[in-house]
């Protein structure tokens, strides 16, 4: 093979990607449906405009081992720790029972242990990529199924690691010892690969020196000789390629240079995230799904509705309420970009044949043409029944003081307003939905009704209508413009302060009925000219 053909093709399925992504932002979608669309058309299953497919999907499974580099770099042992139980008891369950699930209706239709398994497994992940760029684009990711989202969306991509190791293991097909064995066998690889890169990403900074942070050349090639050695060491020891990656990310989290070394790999994610998603449209056989069109139809319903009601109740048995439940199984029902791994190596060993494998690919490729509309639909659902149904998390009753200000919303911007008014003897009492809160404020000696804000029954539970004036410390735009809402709908001459993340909610707010929005964007502004005013 010609190096330069094989480049014209990635130049040509680049180019085709960036044209339909820039078209589909356009048309207010997610660029990553163009890059999936360019490789759809462009590959040996459409147009056949890239004859050397081949060797871009090896350049594309490179961009993977990257992706799981930089998913890494975000999994310090802090950030685990910092994980929510909904991430971490709820992820983990939503991936257990799915897969399960996926298991046993597998098993229903004919299929044996190892490939029943393998449909489960790829079923189970979400897009990480495609959701959390809608959620960010909607400003969502602070809202309460946005944080959920988020949180579900980590442990997946920490699980997706055990599962290709797992399917791995049982592509062996050996007897149960023999599949012990070859576990434990890998676990110990797995260990000796974790001490190795753990003692390579300590000793290349001592020995970078301050050149780590001086040359701005040394650390983008410390990072690319630690996600591609890592992922070749990986693969020399018979493992994941992309385990060996995710590792080394995890390793050089908790380093001092992780902020800048995501900063530096930040580009090279973006091209190879693009061939990545392209490579996949390539594997859609559009051929193919029309002549299957009812198995393809049946799959994605059983995908999208499926997975929808297995997460919503799973999100339930955390007390968050319907309608914020059914939002985060709603933005999660689709099947996600590393399933594509899972499926390429459950077909590499012969786990499934041509037939699923191509179902699959089809039924995950219409899944995520449909997220950016679930993900649009996620906020309104969730409105329409919090509207009709009281939170579980309750206070007690609070007393009716006519002086008292309300603060909805107690984080860190919360608890500042807090303090503040605490100092000049005001009356203050908070409605926050994480109950861990319940502590910063009762230090204050504040009361605190748990509950979700967006519904009318928590505002008239808080007597919200005999308050003085109300603080609104959301940092969720939509969430925020709702709470609005409500209070001005509930007490229309109630006087009501709205903090702005950005600047362009401001005059939605304010037509939402605040009083006062405190304008993030523009108060930044005004302080940082203010410290250079006064350095000066």
């Amino acid at each position: 093979m010609n190096l330069w053909t094989a480049l014209l093709d990635v130049l040509i399925l680049l180019a085709a990607a960036m044209l339909l992504g820039a078209l589909l932002e356009r048309l207010k979608q997610n660029a990553i449906l163009g890059y999936l669309l360019a490789g759809t058309l462009l590959g040996p299953n459409a147009l056949n405009l890239i004859p050397n497919h081949k060797a871009v999907t090896g350049i594309a499974e490179l961009g993977v081992a990257l992706l799981l580099f930089v998913i890494g770099l975000e999994f310090s042992r802090s950030k685990l720790r910092s994980i929510g139980a909904i991430a971490l008891g709820g992820g983990t369950l939503q991936v257990v029972l799915t897969t399960g699930l996926g298991l046993y209706v597998g098993t229903l239709f004919g299929l044996d242990l190892h490939a029943a398994f393998a449909i489960g497994a790829i079923i189970a992940l979400s897009s990480t990529a495609v959701v959390i760029r809608l959620l960010v684009q909607r400003s969502e990711i602070d809202s309460v199924h946005g944080r959920n989202a988020l949180g579900i969306l980590l442990l997946q991509d920490i699980a997706l690691v055990p599962l290709i190791l797992t399917v791995t293991i049982l592509a062996g097909k050996g007897s149960p010892i023999d599949v012990v064995w070859a576990l434990i066998r890998a676990m110990g690889m797995v260990v000796l690969l974790t001490i190795a890169l753990y003692a390579l990403t300590r000793l290349a900074p001592l020995l970078l020196g301050t050149r780590v942070t001086a040359d701005r050349e040394t650390p983008v090639l410390l990072v690319m000789v630690a996600a591609i050695g890592s992922a070749w060491g990986a693969h020399a020891l018979g493992l994941s390629p992309v385990l060996g990656a995710f590792l080394a990310g995890m390793m050089l989290a908790e380093s001092p240079f992780a902020t800048q070394i995501h900063a530096d790999v930040a580009p090279l994610k973006t091209l190879f995230v693009t061939l990545f998603f392209s490579s996949i449209g390539m594997m859609t056989n559009p051929a193919w799904a029309l002549e299957h069109w009812s198995q393809v139809t049946g799959l994605v319903a059983v995908i999208i509705f499926g997975k929808m009601i297995l997460i919503t109740g799973v999100v339930r048995l955390f007390r968050f309420s319907l309608g914020q439940s059914l939002a985060t199984g709603i933005c999660l029902a689709q099947v996600g970009e590393f399933s594509f791994v899972l499926a390429g190596q459950s077909r590499q060993h012969n786990m499934i044949g041509e037939g699923i494998f191509e179902l699959i690919i089809a039924a995950t490729v219409i899944s995520l043409f449909a997220t950016p509309y679930l993900v649009a639909f996620a906020p309104r659902i969730c409105r329409i029944l919090d509207r009709r149904s009281v939170p579980a998390g309750r206070a007690a009753e609070p007393e009716i003081h006519e002086d008292r200000i309300a603060i909805i919303g107690y984080g860190p911007a919360g608890r500042r307003v807090a303090e503040e008014l605490t100092k000049d003897g005001r009356a203050l009492i908070a409605i926050e939905l994480n109950a861990s809160s319940i502590a910063d404020a009762q230090a204050l000696g504040i009361p605190m009704v748990v509950g979700d804000a967006t519904s009318l029954q928590v505002l008239k539970h808080a007597q919200i209508d005999s308050v003085k004036a109300v603080a609104v410390t959301i940092p969720d735009p939509a969430t925020a413009r709702r709470i609005t809402e409500q209070i001005h709908a509930l007490a229309p001459d109630l006087k009501i302060v709205v903090r702005a993340r950005f600047h362009r909610f401001r005059a939605d707010l304010e037509e939402a009925g605040a009083c006062a929005v405190i304008d993030e964007e523009m108060e930044v502004g005004y302080r940082v000219a203010a410290e250079i005013r006064k350095l000066l």
